[in-house]
């Protein structure tokens, strides 16, 4: 089986990501790379030659016939350039999210939805809660299945929605990992009226999922 082929974007994380690796241990494997980055291991070894004949990554002998890899000057500045342009997306992605979360809250506010409950304890949940400061809505908790009760931010934090101790108008999405799944779930419980997204997760309602009654 080939190597899966990335977009550019996953393409510099996995560099950044590799080059962050050698930088702190060159003497780590592979395989331990591939899990560190959550790739496949072929990928981690295809990057790895490539950055090497590019330059950025030169090869040498460690104890017991293992390679140790280290960051050639050209390797230093790539991962400054790659961590910039991290940090300047990053930034970029929050400021998005805050446009779109106060924009939600401001169309569930005039859809008479003012408690909501967040699903998905994330970055964009964090950054949720802090546009909520400045509104009328009210977040009653975040829902998580992976997360034990607990507060984050401020707010409580449940498994299920079933566990959520206070009443709620509305859901709003903000995990991360598994958006698409959380959202058709909230739709089919709590039907598409109550249940909004941030425009830069591209998430609508499948025709198939009715409001529910």
């Amino acid at each position: 089986m080939g190597i899966q082929p990335t977009d550019n974007r996953d393409s510099d994380r996995i560099v950044l990501g590799l080059l962050t690796s050698v930088e702190s241990d060159g003497s780590r494997s592979q395989r331990r790379m591939a899990a560190e980055l959550g790739v496949a291991l072929g990928l981690v070894n295809a990057y790895l030659k490539r950055s090497i004949r590019k330059g950025l990554v030169k090869v040498g002998q460690a104890p017991a016939r293992r390679y140790a890899y280290y960051l050639t000057p050209q390797g230093f500045s790539e991962k400054s350039r790659l961590t910039m342009e991290y940090l300047s997306s990053s930034f970029s992605l929050f400021r998005k999210a805050k446009d779109d979360y106060g924009r939600l809250f401001t169309r569930a506010h005039a859809l008479g939805l003012r408690r909501l409950v967040l699903a998905g304890k994330s970055d964009l949940c964090e950054i949720a809660i802090l546009c909520a400061v400045d509104s009328p809505i009210t977040i009653v908790a975040v829902v998580d299945p992976d997360e034990t009760a607990g507060r984050f931010i401020g707010v409580d934090v449940v498994p299920g929605y079933s566990d959520v101790a206070e009443s709620f108008d509305g859901v709003v999405v903000t995990d991360l990992q598994r958006a698409k799944n959380v959202f058709e779930e909230a739709v089919a419980r709590f039907g598409s009226d109550k249940v909004f997204a941030p425009e830069l997760l591209g998430l609508r309602p499948s025709p198939e999922q009715d409001v529910a009654p």
